[in-house]
């Protein structure tokens, strides 16, 4: 008598089970999984299962704006100004059709200031060489014209394009070292044009062992922000430093240090 093994079948009751709970080859994911769905935060569909939240939208507290019209191109394109760009063979340079000491600088100073928006040429180089003129040579008359100068100022700054805020830069401490206790009447109206200076003030791009060739050609917006406020607190009496602190924490003196 011969005895044969007692017959088992090949899965046992709980493999089985499992195998049921397997997705089939010809489902449409097959064994991957299913990607998460994309719902919007604070709602019911955020406690469902296979689900992600969407994040909130980025501030964009340092992106730049677009640029909009000012009053300085408006009275360029109308030809308001006395004044011309003439090529020598040195260079580019503006030419005065009125002697600068005669000009009215309540009228025209806020008005190239306001031209600080402006990044394109020929404009950009007519502000700036403009304010460069008007300011070594009719420096006895801008003191009184410095209230009319902050918006503008305030302006230019809030564009937040690295190009105008360079530009604006430049200017500021030309105005400041330039002309005498416009350092010490610009004290009062720190509020207004430092907050933004305080947003890019450690801007510096970390590009290794490279060299960052904008440093040498004073196009550095970190760099040229740290030189203003040394000058502003140079020449801006014994409280320019507490207000620069006040409004950019991060400040260290150049004068107590």
């Amino acid at each position: 008598m011969v005895l044969l093994p007692p017959c088992a079948p090949e899965t046992c009751g709980k493999e089985f089970r499992q195998s049921l709970k397997k997705p089939s080859p010809n489902y449409p994911y097959g064994y991957k999984k299913r990607k998460p769905r994309i719902v919007p935060a604070f709602t019911i569909q955020a406690m469902q299962r296979n689900t992600k939240v969407l994040p909130p939208p980025k501030c964009g507290v340092c992106d730049p704006l677009p640029p909009k019209p000012t009053m300085f191109r408006k009275c360029y394109q109308r030809g308001e100004f006395p004044v011309s760009i003439e090529f020598t063979t040195s260079g580019k340079k503006l030419s005065w059709k009125v002697p600068i000491e005669k000009l009215d600088f309540h009228h025209y100073l806020p008005i190239f200031f306001d031209g600080l928006s402006e990044g394109t040429y020929p404009f950009n180089f007519i502000v700036e060489q403009g304010i460069h003129d008007l300011v070594t040579k009719g420096s006895y008359k801008v003191l009184p014209v410095v209230p009319q100068l902050i918006i503008p100022i305030k302006n230019a700054l809030a564009t937040k394009r690295p190009t105008v805020l360079c530009h604006a830069l430049k200017c500021i401490q030309m105005l400041v070292t330039g002309c005498d206790r416009v350092g010490e009447a610009l004290v009062p109206y720190y509020r207004q044009i430092l907050p933004t200076l305080n947003l890019f003030k450690d801007k510096n791009r970390n590009i290794g062992a490279g060299i960052d060739h904008t440093t040498t050609r004073g196009e550095n917006v970190a760099d040229l922000i740290e030189d203003t406020l040394q000058i502003l607190e140079r020449y801006g009496g014994p409280d320019a430093f507490i207000n620069i602190k006040y409004m950019i924490p991060t400040y260290e003196s150049c004068v107590l240090n």
